[in-house]
This record gives structure tokens, C-alpha cells and sequence, in this order.
């Protein structure tokens, strides 16, 4: 080398000691935050991709706490629920015990009757404390509202889940499509020697005995005395028709007439006839529904819900609209908000003015001063209402369960999977391989020290062209 002005050696060296002291730099980064990704330059197509997996991942992450809360409101509600159930139990006993009359004394009945009244208090104070946050669940507050029911063909509306567009409301359409009947038989003149007849009706059986020539409102009167016992009415029609009605709708329901002794039945002397009654036929927006008599239970096209027909309105075959405008609660249980990764649920007041319906009565007409006092010969009324209380109240738990169960464990479960492979893809693009990244710090150390030993030799170059000057 002959020229000093410009040492191009030592520029050569100088820009490979910056390359390899940059990838250094960049190794020794690496190894100490653990990310292959600092910055955008280290990889700007896979910042992308990782930024985006990373938003996933938070977003799983919510909906995963956000799962868990669900859980923890469900089993707070069911808690309560629970302890609801155990008091119906209790109340269910203290009827059939009021019911031994022969047994006790006023005093007892009284005492328990007191008991009855405290249960009824204790059922409303759950109903108006349990709470979970701060926020009441089973006082209807957190039940959904509805505008337009006809009260004169829909009852005790209860919605349990519903899907419902944020800020907008949701009809739902109520056809009964085949008409509910009572279980009936049709008799006709009178008793022109004694009889004895079996009745038999959903409620139980009974004999009873009539003197030739007994009017026909006066067998009507005494099937009527009997009627809580049986489950059957009657009715005279016109001047010698009698017709025996089961005082419930259903196919559940029956009327069985059977001659033991003379001649009641002309037709069909000495055989037994039996009629059953027709549960109505409802569809709820298009979709077949689950009917008992007159009970619809709905489970489909996005609501889950349990109302009863009036009489007027399930036994014609009419149409009815009603509108779910709000209210409930909403579960997010995904991590993109929309109804599809959404829960609705409907906590209904479990208080003794809402257990039980509109037909059979309320829980809290049970107690003392109202219209079923247990205690003042209402044993019959009382465990009719009780029973259908602990019905609603086990419903009411089984459809909580179900949602936990099939749909916010089930979802935890897959999102959870869904967070472990997002999760190790992000990895894979972001964090640094160690093993990579020590073998690569390794090489650029000492590419580092060997441009360093490779400039001082390159700095010392033109010192030679002395040796030219002699």
C-alpha cells in the first residue's frame, strides 16, 4: 500500500466492526428480554402477526375471567335457590301435619300455621337479599321485561334465557294450534233404581251410592263434594244431562266412570268408560313447544322460557304477540363481542308473590289473614301451591345448571385450548430461540474482536510507506 490519504483498509474494517457490533447489540438484546421481536425493523411481517395473536390472547384471557364470574354468579343464585327449595320442603311437611287433624290440637295448628307464616317471610327475605357484587339476582330486577302481553291469554310469563339485539327488542309469537280439553262424560236420565258407582279421576278414586230417583243436581252435588279428592266436576246441562268434567286440561288428565251396582249407564250397563283430556298445541315463533295442559315450556329459537295459557285463549285456536324489550342479565363469554359469544340470562323473582301461578294460587296466599290459610281447612289448596312451587324452583335451578354446565364450562374449556395454541403460536414468532441466539452471540463476538485485531492492523498500514523515504 502506497497511498495515506485514504486508508481503505481501515474503512473496510471500520463498517464490518459496526455490522458485527450491531448484531451483537442486537443479540445480547435479545437473550436479555427474551423476545426475537423488540421493534419493528427485527421482523416487520411478524411484529404484525404477533401484535394481532397477542390482542387475541388478551382478549381470551377476559373472556375466560369473564366465564368465571358467570360461574360465580350462577352459584350464588343457585345457593339461594337451594336454601328456597329446603324451605318449600319444610312447608310441604307442615301441611300434610296440619292435615292430621284428628291429631292435633288448635294450639298445634295454630303453632304451625305461625311456622308457615315465618318460612313465607324467610322465602321473601332471600328473595330480596341474595346478591352477588352488590347487585340483587332473584328479586326480578335482573329479570327480562316484556311490553304488550295480552294478560287475557298469556300468564306468569317467565323468561329464563333469551337472545335479544342490544338497544332493540324481540317478538315472539304464541300459536295454539290444536286446542286444550278437559277429560269429559256425558250422561243422561236418572237413576230409576239405587246405584253405585267408581269414579276415578286424576286425583284418586271414589265410590258413591245414589237412591232410585235421585235428581241429577243432586248426584252433580255430591261428584262436586268430592272433587279435590277425584279430579273431577260436574255440571248439569239442560234438564236430565249430566257431564263429568276432569277440572284439569291435558292428555294427563282422565274421567273414568265404572258401574259396581244398578242401572246408571244404560248404553253400557255394567262396563267402564273413560275419557282423557288433550294438551294444546303451541308454536313459539314457528318453533313446536313443550305443553302440559296448559304450561308451555319453549326451548328454542334463542329463548328459553315458561308461561301458562288462560282457559279462553288455549282452548280456541288463536294467535298472540308479546315483546321482550330488555332487562336480564348478559355473560360475555368469548372474546368477540357479539350474541353469539354471549349468555342472557333471566334471574325471576323467587318471592311468595311469584311461586306458584295464577290457577292453582301464590305461595304467599298461605299465610295467616289471606285467602288459603293453611290452618283454617286449605291443606288441599296449600299443597297444590307448594308443589308447584318446589316445581318451579327445581326448574328454575335445573336451567341454571344446564347453561353453567353446557355452555360457560363448556366454553372455558375450549377456550382455554383456544389460548394455549394462540399462545404458542405468538411464541413461536416472537419470543428468541436461546440456543440460537447464544451460538449467534458467540459468532459475532468473535467477529467483533477479529475486526478489532483486522482495523489495528489496517490503522498501522500507511505508517509503512516511511520505509519508502529510506
Amino acid at each position: 500500500m502506497s497511498r495515506i490519504n485514504t486508508n481503505v483498509p481501515a474503512l473496510q474494517a471500520v463498517g464490518r466492526l459496526r455490522v458485527n457490533q450491531g448484531d451483537l447489540v442486537m443479540r445480547l438484546e435479545r437473550l436479555s428480554t427474551g423476545l426475537r421481536i423488540n421493534r419493528g425493523k427485527d421482523d416487520p411481517a411478524g411484529l404484525i402477526a404477533s401484535e394481532t395473536l397477542r390482542n387475541e390472547i388478551g382478549a381470551i384471557r377476559q373472556a375466560l375471567e369473564n366465564s368465571q364470574r358467570a360461574i360465580n354468579v350462577i352459584s350464588t343464585a343457585e345457593g339461594a335457590l337451594n336454601e328456597v327449595s329446603s324451605l318449600l320442603q319444610q312447608l310441604q311437611g307442615l301441611v300434610v301435619e296440619i292435615a292430621n287433624k284428628g291429631g292435633l290440637t288448635e294450639e298445634e295448628v295454630s303453632a304451625n300455621q305461625l311456622e308457615i307464616d315465618s318460612i313465607l317471610t324467610s322465602i321473601d327475605r332471600i328473595s330480596n337479599t341474595a346478591e352477588f357484587g352488590g347487585t340483587k339476582l332473584l328479586d326480578g330486577s335482573r329479570a327480562y321485561t316484556t311490553a304488550s302481553a295480552d294478560t287475557g291469554a298469556l300468564a306468569h310469563i317467565a323468561l329464563y334465557a333469551a337472545r335479544v339485539p342490544e338497544g332493540s327488542s324481540r317478538n315472539i309469537l304464541v300459536e295454539v294450534t290444536q286446542s286444550a280439553q278437559v277429560a269429559e262424560l256425558s250422561f243422561i236420565g236418572t237413576t230409576t233404581s239405587a246405584v253405585t258407582i267408581e269414579i276415578s279421576g286424576v286425583r284418586g278414586t271414589d265410590i258413591l251410592t245414589f237412591a232410585s230417583g235421585t235428581a241429577i243436581a243432586d248426584i252433580a252435588r255430591g261428584i262436586n263434594d268430592l272433587k279435590d279428592l277425584t279430579g273431577i266436576s260436574a255440571v248439569v246441562s239442560g234438564s236430565n244431562a249430566l257431564i263429568l268434567n276432569s277440572t284439569g286440561y291435558g292428555e294427563n288428565e282422565f274421567v273414568r266412570v265404572k258401574p259396581i251396582s244398578g242401572n246408571f249407564i244404560e248404553a253400557n250397563n255394567g262396563s267402564t268408560i273413560q275419557d282423557f283430556g288433550q294438551d294444546a298445541g303451541v308454536l313459539v315463533n314457528g318453533q313446536v313447544a313443550s305443553v302440559d295442559g296448559l304450561r308451555v315450556d319453549v326451548r328454542s329459537s334463542g329463548i328459553d322460557a315458561r308461561f301458562y295459557l288462560t282457559e279462553a285463549f288455549g282452548t280456541a285456536l288463536s294467535s298472540t304477540t308479546f315483546r321482550i324489550t330488555g332487562g336480564g342479565a348478559v355473560f360475555q363469554l368469548g372474546p368477540e363481542v357479539n350474541q353469539n359469544a354471549q349468555v342472557s340470562l333471566g334471574f325471576e323473582s323467587i318471592s311468595t308473590g311469584n311461586l306458584g301461578n295464577a290457577v292453582a294460587g301464590y305461595l304467599r296466599t298461605l299465610a295467616s289473614g289471606n285467602t288459603n290459610e293453611v290452618s283454617k281447612n286449605n291443606t288441599y289448596a296449600a299443597q297444590v301451591i307448594i308443589s308447584e312451587a318446589i316445581n318451579q324452583v327445581a326448574v328454575y335451578r335445573g336451567r341454571l345448571g344446564s347453561v353453567q354446565r353446557n355452555q360457560i364450562e363448556t366454553n372455558m374449556n375450549s377456550q382455554q385450548v383456544a389460548l394455549e395454541n394462540v399462545t404458542a403460536s405468538e411464541s413461536a414468532i416472537r419470543d428468541a430461540d436461546y440456543a440460537t441466539e447464544v451460538a449467534a452471540l458467540t459468532r459475532a463476538q468473535i467477529l467483533s474482536q477479529a475486526t478489532q485485531a483486522n482495523l489495528q492492523l489496517a490503522i498501522q498500514l500507511p505508517s509503512q510507506v516511511l520505509s519508502l523515504l529510506g
